[in-house]
């Protein structure tokens, strides 16, 4: 299954400063991680100014997706907030007409 996550920095709780080098390094060296598992299918940074990103998810069901989101370390710390989170199915206008 795939799901779709578009998160944000919470900004609002935390100042710049609180988002070092250390932290944010290993927040792209875990979503690599997960897209070498296949887990990660694709990331795009939001352009909006929100910072965060919407991510497509490739798991089995829900748990195991929201689980890959719970082991990013923004998130771990409190510092990303999900603000949609959905499954997604397959278009139904490409397939026979009925």
């Amino acid at each position: 299954m795939q799901f779709l996550s578009v998160s944000r920095r919470r900004t609002d709780a935390f100042p710049p400063e609180a988002f070092t080098t250390e932290l944010v390094g290993g927040e792209g060296t875990r979503v690599k991680e997960l897209y070498a598992a296949g887990v990660v299918r694709q990331i795009w940074a939001r352009g909006d100014g929100a910072g965060g990103a919407a991510i497509l998810w490739e798991a089995a069901d829900e748990a195991e997706a929201r689980a890959a989101v719970e082991s990013l370390p923004l998130f771990k710390a409190g510092m990303l907030e999900i603000v949609v989170f959905l499954p997604l199915k397959p278009y139904g206008g490409f397939g026979p007409a009925k």
